[in-house]
């Protein structure tokens, strides 16, 4: 080790003092080839490492890769079975993810490239808040998210179809055919029937609380008004107070969206002005301006950053570690408030904290492959998309 720095130490004071010897001209060839040399070798370091990379991943993952490992849940405590439920949640949360950053980045990237003033006070703290955006960690995105959208929205939209339930049930019991009209009480048995007979998918949650009321008060047991909805109420179940499909996507798209604006910004300046000032010239107004003229061209640009949208959301796991991955679901999202499986957080969980790492192993290189063929076929097909509206504008 010595030796060689040593040999290292001699070689580079010689190539200097050789350096120093040369005339102007030849020092300006010998700099001129030595940082080209620099630049192609740092490419194919670069582009070698990737290849190793991908083909270390593929030797070892395509063993396990078969239509039983996409198409089964895990089984055996994460050691056997395959990543279907996490293969279905990335790709919704992607496709989610990017519904929802796409069009508020592009719209954000109209604004500032035709409409806002440069030095204006809105778009400076636009041009800020975007900058910011670009340089929080991750992982304060999740906090983010929990925080707001899980703690605050979600509690919000809770308490609100809460006491919207509660009301709903309390004009329902006193009505002249509710088990309550008599004297004022009524047996579990019978409340469950009455709900059931009303709107049984509405009531589902309240239907399925009548066996905790027997559970509390005892069969044939006739309980008040008052005591059923009290009861009712304490049973609610958080919905969207919780970790969420779409507080996820809804966190990923926040962290992706400074990608979308600068792509899509980039895109529209690209656009000669001379296009712009010919078409208000002949009467168009400035949004069909945009619409007709600068977002068909700007189109690559949009897609540019849906690529990069896509490749950053599908790998990303800190952000949703808070607000919506479940550690093990076999079951598919049901609606926007359902948990979800994610391929990332999958291999992260066979990694670390599997019951038998070294068993999980082959399931880790199959589950990476099998994310990076998801990326690959996502951003390919944006970029065939791109590439034929490339081909038809010129």
């Amino acid at each position: 080790m010595f030796i060689t720095l040593l040999i290292s130490i001699i070689g580079l004071v010689a190539g200097w003092l050789v350096y120093r010897k040369l005339s102007i001209r030849n020092k300006k060839m010998v700099s001129e080839k030595f940082f080209v040399s620099v630049s192609g070798l740092s490419a194919v370091f670069i582009i070698t490492f990737i290849i190793y990379l991908l083909v270390h991943i593929f030797l070892l993952g395509k063993a396990n890769l078969t239509w039983e490992f996409l198409t089964q849940p895990p089984l055996e405590g994460l050691t056997q079975g395959g990543i279907f439920p996490a293969l279905v949640g990335t790709s919704l949360l992607v496709l989610i993810m990017s519904l929802i950053c796409v069009p508020i980045g592009t719209i954000t990237a109209i604004y500032l490239a035709e409409y806002a003033k440069e030095n204006s006070i809105i778009t400076r703290s636009i041009r800020f808040a975007v900058n910011t955006l670009a340089g929080v960690p991750a992982i304060v995105f999740g906090l983010f998210g929990l925080g707001f959208f899980v703690s605050f929205v979600g509690k919000n939209m809770d308490s609100f179809e809460a006491n919207r339930k509660i009301e709903n049930l309390k004009t329902l019991f006193v009505a002249t055919d509710s088990p309550f009209a008599g004297n004022g009480k009524a047996t579990d048995e019978k409340i469950k029937n009455y709900l059931t007979s009303k709107d049984a998918s509405y009531w589902n949650q309240e239907i399925d609380n009548v066996k905790l009321m027997t559970d509390t008060y005892g069969p044939e047991t006739e309980i008040s008004n008052d005591d059923a909805i009290n009861f009712f109420k304490s049973k609610i179940r958080p919905k969207w107070a919780q970790p969420a499909l779409i507080w996820a996507a809804l966190t990923m798209a926040l962290l992706t969206l400074p990608v979308v604006i600068v792509s899509v910004e980039e895109a529209i300046k690209t656009i000669p002005r001379d296009l712009r000032e010919a078409s208000l010239a002949l009467g168009a107004t400035k949004f069909t301006t945009i619409r007709k003229i600068v977002l068909p061209g700007a189109y690559t640009g949009i897609l540019t950053g849906t690529i990069l949208t896509i490749s950053r959301g599908a790998g990303e796991v800190a952000p949703i570690l808070f607000t919506g991955v479940a550690y093990y679901l076999p079951d598919l999202p049901g609606s926007f408030s359902s948990q979800f499986m994610h391929l990332g957080y999958h291999i992260y969980v066979l990694s670390t904290q599997s019951t038998n790492v070294d068993l999980t192993l082959p399931l880790q290189y199959a589950t990476t492959l099998v994310l990076l063929l998801l990326t690959f076929i996502l951003n390919f097909t944006a970029i065939f998309i791109r590439s034929r509206i490339r081909s038809r504008a010129y």
